[in-house]
């Protein structure tokens, strides 16, 4: 059984603020950080984009090299333990938008801020301290608390932001999407 979820479509929360990848980001990559079967970098990579996707699982990548080739396109795979405790294990690597869903490790979270470009869009939503009561996650290393997401990107141009329970079944879940200046 896999240890990521195989998804059909991106999540909306890309959807709808897919109009932020414009052409000047195609000059650096896009990182789907943690990014499971890979179904939204998937959505870049269709519209032009270089991605890097990343995550510890083998399986998952090979889910994502499998769906790019079945569209014609390569993918770039990185397998990596983000929470081996390297203080930057993106290596001084710079991309011009990262993707975060479902995903949470509060040590990269300086790392994320430095690997961002000027100008370039962070889309991250992940399950707040209340979701414990409708199922999985329950781990709180693995759940942000009240207001916690917004608080470490507040000083940059913050384009949406939603922290309440959403979604059938219902999950409670913290949104960002923000423009680092």
């Amino acid at each position: 059984m896999a240890d990521f979820r195989i998804e059909t479509e991106p999540d909306s929360l890309l959807r709808e603020h897919l109009y932020l990848f414009t052409l000047e980001l195609k000059q650096h990559p896009i990182l789907d950080l943690a990014c499971g079967d890979g179904h939204n970098g998937i959505l870049l990579t269709k519209k032009g984009f270089q991605v890097v996707f990343a995550d510890r699982s083998e399986e998952a990548l090979e889910q994502v090299r499998r769906h790019a080739g079945a569209e014609g396109m390569t993918a770039t795979l990185w397998q990596t333990d983000l929470e081996t405790g390297v203080a930057d294990p993106f290596s001084c690597q710079t991309f011009s938008g990262i993707l975060v869903f479902r995903y949470l490790h509060r040590p990269l979270i300086p790392a994320i801020r430095r690997a961002l470009l000027p100008c370039g869009i962070l889309i991250f939503e992940t399950f707040t301290t209340e979701q414990a009561q409708f199922g999985k996650p329950k781990n709180p290393d693995h759940l942000l608390n009240p207001g916690e997401l917004l608080s470490w990107f507040e000083d940059w141009e913050v384009i949406y932001t939603f922290e309440g329970i959403a979604g059938e079944p219902p999950k409670a879940i913290a949104q960002l999407v923000c423009r680092k200046p």
